[in-house]
């Protein structure tokens, strides 16, 4: 469940009157596309309806019933969301655009390279880069959609390429346990060797491949890269 100090507040104005939920303003797109998906336990923190939150009004069960036909929590906090708006202080929403312009930033840096250099950009410049196309971030969205939003916004300001790296390891067998946890996941082809070492391809995004060599050759001492 959503600290209250963490929650967002959900408010449908009908008949006269506000309906209020306090949610957790990191499910909420999840919880509009499918309430279904999320437990609406974690999704609320509290499982009251509200006239006013902030203040402890709260709404007499027939005015529920009247207005939402129910008194089941997850179809009021559908029909808030799906009808009204997310309220946010000033702070609420400094903060939370600027954590979620982060994981943007972070994960393009993770998985593009600059096709010149073949290196990944630096955070710095894919941060300057999105100020200066003035890409909007929405606290709401889901990360995956922004991400592709923002890339299709940088590519006239900064060269990206997304074709996947290709590397051969060849890891002795002692260091095998300690590579594989995060070499499988990108993992095409493996075999192991008639002197007992362990050799493998994987495929990975690009701006990921310099971390994983280090993390091979930090693991696994006498370990072979070969970049493909």
């Amino acid at each position: 469940m959503v600290s209250l100090d963490a929650a967002v507040l959900a408010r449908w104005e009908y008949g006269g009157k506000r309906f209020e939920v306090l949610c957790d303003p990191e499910l909420v797109d999840k919880f509009k596309a499918n309430p279904s998906d999320v437990n609406i336990d974690q999704f609320l923190a509290t499982d009251e309806v509200w006239h006013d939150a902030r203040g402890g009004d709260r709404p007499t069960e027939e005015a529920i019933e009247n207005t939402f036909g129910t008194q089941d929590i997850t179809e009021i906090a559908t029909k808030i969301l799906e009808k009204g708006s997310i309220q946010l202080t000033t702070n609420q929403r400094k903060s939370m655009v600027d954590e979620k312009k982060q994981k943007i930033i972070h994960e393009i840096h993770s998985t593009a390279i600059d096709p010149r250099a073949k290196t990944p950009h630096p955070l710095t410049r894919i941060e300057l880069a999105l100020e200066e196309s003035r890409f909007s971030i929405d606290p709401f969205k889901r990360l995956e959609v922004q991400v592709k939003e923002a890339i299709e916004a940088l590519r006239p300001l900064i060269p990206l390429s997304f074709e996947p790296a290709r590397i051969a390891f060849r890891v002795p067998g002692s260091g095998y346990g300690a590579v594989s946890k995060f070499l499988r996941t990108f993992l095409d082809k493996e075999e192991w060797l008639s002197n007992g070492d362990w050799a493998c391809i994987i495929e990975c995004p690009p701006g990921m491949a310099e971390s994983l060599i280090g993390k091979v050759k930090g693991a696994a001492h006498g370990s072979e890269v070969k970049e493909l």
